[in-house]
């Protein structure tokens, strides 16, 4: 795949320019968006940048973190806390996220999305209220291993990082997630999986697989 260099500055605008001229594949009114990265890739970061560029441009939009929809740390830690085929495959709640953010915005639905479930912290509800989001809004999701579970996505935005990259970028007291994303790369295939891909080895020299994807 060839990638061009760009900034994250003209990266927003040139994404948010291309999900301004979507129509939802299956007749939604309103569009949904992945932003898929490690979180040494700081996925939340650009879809900050991206939610501002689409504010620019009239668009509602909501942000949502999957941090804000891990399980129950019963659950979630069933296997110790440091358990990376747990972290790939328990961790996030991938039912609570169609019911609670998917679910609100097929055709038909009421634009009405949780934007957090579970907080890990104290390790129960968050108990947050419904935000709506209108009709030609933007869902920004993000965060990490978002692909391969047939979520909806519009478009979908995956940051690349080289094992080497991932590796020195993960704090030390993450680095038991390595293996998880490996096993990501190798079954899901994210670079494959993606419509956009942005390699962010370097955070200061982003670099893009262009408009078409």
């Amino acid at each position: 795949m060839r990638l061009e260099a760009i900034t994250w500055e003209r990266l927003s605008d040139a994404l948010a320019a291309r999900i301004d001229a979507l129509t939802a594949h299956d007749g939604s009114p309103w569009l949904r968006v992945a932003v898929d990265g490690a979180p040494a890739a700081a996925p939340g970061d650009l879809a900050g940048r991206l939610a501002e560029a689409l504010r620019l441009r009239g668009r509602a939009v909501h942000m949502a973190d999957t941090h804000g929809f891990l399980r129950p740390a019963s659950l979630r830690l069933e296997y110790g806390h440091e358990d990376p085929y747990a972290y790939h495959d328990e961790w996030f709640d991938r039912r609570a996220l169609w019911r609670e953010v998917f679910q609100p915005l097929e055709p038909g639905g009421t634009g009405r999305v949780l934007p957090d479930l579970w907080d890990p912290e104290a390790d129960r509800a968050t108990r947050s209220p419904y935000v709506e989001l209108p009709p030609g809004g933007v869902l920004l999701l993000h965060g990490p291993l978002l692909l391969g579970h047939w979520f909806p996505f519009d478009l979908s935005v995956h940051l690349k990082l080289s094992p080497g990259a991932l590796a020195r970028r993960t704090p030390e007291d993450q680095r038991w997630t390595l293996p998880a994303f490996a096993r990501y790369e190798a079954e899901t295939r994210p670079e494959q999986a993606a419509d956009v891909v942005v390699r962010a080895d370097d955070p200061r020299r982003p670099a893009w697989s262009g408009a078409t994807g």
